[in-house]
């Protein structure tokens, strides 16, 4: 598998540099000037791993890392000038997984760029022999140790909200009548759906941003709910 790597650094020098030796050792190369830019080309291509700058114009580092770290969860070093701990500290709190200063030996970075690339993709290979669930876009549900996580992060439900999950995560995009799904998660005759209602309101407050606009359990209004696949 060939791997890219996304340079983000407003100083073109160091850029080109930085791209000769990843070209040399196999890898394709993406640059941007700032962060700006820089999630751009994220949001564009299939990148492995991503060298930021801290100080550039537009966006700096530190802002782009933060905004990544919403939705990618790819290795990030963090390239600066900076060589005080506490700029390397803040760097590893917001999200990078290495911290390089300036100036730098060119094939220390490019060992560095191999060892993350090797560890992520060791780590996601283990992920995905060992997963058993389901996923739907910012959702996963561990059907062997019950867990659920919202974008990363455990999420405590309930069991019978953990089945109405389940339900949904088995079926993305299918619509369920609020009948459907009593008789799925009590294995009785519906006669009355609004505890159904009450649940599908819990878990919009667990797992949406913002429950009054929910990105996954939507109403398909006259029928039921379903869990959008986007």
């Amino acid at each position: 598998m060939k791997h890219t790597v996304l340079i983000v650094e407003d100083e073109r020098e160091i850029a080109n540099a930085i791209a000769i030796y990843l070209e040399n050792q196999g890898y394709d190369v993406l640059k941007a000037e700032n962060g700006k830019k820089g999630l751009q080309l994220l949001a564009e291509h299939s990148v492995s791993l991503a060298i930021v700058d801290v100080m550039m114009p537009v966006m700096d580092g530190i802002t782009m890392i933060m905004k990544v770290r919403e939705s990618y969860d790819l290795p990030i070093i963090v390239l600066s000038a900076k060589s005080e701990d506490i700029d390397k500290i803040t760097g590893l709190n917001i999200g990078a997984d290495d911290y390089v200063t300036k100036p730098f030996v060119p094939m220390e970075l490019i060992a560095r760029v191999q060892a993350q690339i090797r560890r992520y993709y060791r780590y996601q290979k283990h992920q995905e022999e060992t997963f058993h669930g389901y996923r739907v876009g910012g959702l996963e549900l561990h059907t062997d140790t019950k867990n659920f996580f919202v974008d990363g992060e455990i999420v405590r439900l309930t069991p019978l909200e953990m089945q109405i999950m389940e339900l949904f995560m088995k079926h993305p995009n299918v619509v369920f009548s609020s009948e459907q799904i009593y008789e799925s998660i009590w294995k009785e005759e519906a006669i009355s759906t609004e505890t159904v209602m009450v649940h599908i309101r819990n878990l919009r407050e667990k797992i949406e941003i913002n429950p009054k606009e929910p990105r996954y359990i939507k109403v398909v209004w006259g029928i039921g709910y379903k869990l959008e696949k986007s």
